[in-house]
């Protein structure tokens, strides 16, 4: 079983060293990580700022979902890090690292996290461009959806 030892949703910046510390361990031979970052353009248009908002069982969600993610699976730990609030362009948003004896299994199982945590995590973003308007990305179809608790 994997030991998820760091998850912090958090309008404070964030640490790749803190997220790495965290799935240290003597047993580890590979960890694999992902960091997001704002970048300048979304689909052809010029973005100035994100708004990351996240409903409050976000860490909960988030939690179980590196359980579920990591069930049965040959990695040894685990830790994420979701920033919340106003984001600049080049601000850290997401950091997700994982810990196994080998690269691969940890590589694979980062790339299905970040995905997943995507897709599954009740955090969302809006978007502000740089001709004024704003659009909302990751909003759940219904108020409910997405969200456990």
């Amino acid at each position: 079983m994997v030991a998820v030892r760091h998850v912090q949703i958090t309008p404070s910046p964030l640490s790749v060293d803190r997220v790495l510390a965290a799935v240290a361990d003597d047993h580890i031979g590979g960890i694999g990580l992902f960091v997001g970052t704002v970048r300048r353009r979304d689909e052809g248009r010029e973005v100035t700022t994100l708004d990351y908002t996240a409903h409050p069982s976000a860490e909960a969600v988030l939690t179980d979902l590196i359980r579920r993610t990591t069930a049965d699976r040959p990695v040894l730990t685990a830790a994420v890090e979701h920033r919340t609030g106003r984001l600049e362009i080049g601000d850290l948003a997401v950091i997700v690292a994982v810990g196994a004896e080998h690269r691969a299994e940890a590589l694979d199982v980062c790339h299905e996290l970040i995905d997943r945590i995507k897709a599954e995590v009740p955090i969302w973003k809006e978007q502000e461009y740089a001709a004024g308007d704003t659009s909302w990305v990751g909003l759940p179809e219904s108020p409910s959806a997405g969200v456990v608790g």
